[in-house]
């Protein structure tokens, strides 16, 4: 696949991190504000919270950038629960692309 540097690590970690907080805090919106059923809006803003959170843990393998890069389009859906999200979820899914990438050309440059 490709190597995994300490800067997409951290970089990505931060996004993951920051994103899980923002999922996690659309849950009482979504029941409050769009009413949405409370069992519904808790299953998807706190599971897509915990996954976040369990993703960031992993990026230290190749496949866990796959499975964050799944977890942006799972934060752009749920705007359908809340329709800010979908701002919301295109923002971080901008910042988790630009994590890697800028991680992967500072270091090239700083390796040479």
């Amino acid at each position: 696949m490709f190597d995994v540097t300490p800067g997409m690590r951290r970089l990505g970690a931060t996004v993951l991190g920051m994103e899980a907080i923002v999922v996690a805090l659309a849950t009482p919106v979504a029941i409050a504000i769009q009413q949405v059923e409370p069992g519904l809006a808790a299953a998807v803003g706190i599971g897509l919270a915990v996954l976040c959170v369990i993703v960031a843990g992993l990026l230290r393998y190749p496949a866990a950038f796959v499975a964050g890069s799944l977890l942006q389009v799972l934060a752009i859906a749920t705007g359908f629960l809340v329709g800010t999200m979908f701002f919301l979820g295109a923002i971080f899914a901008v910042l988790w692309i630009t994590a890697i990438f800028v991680a992967r050309r500072v270091e090239g440059a700083t390796k040479r």
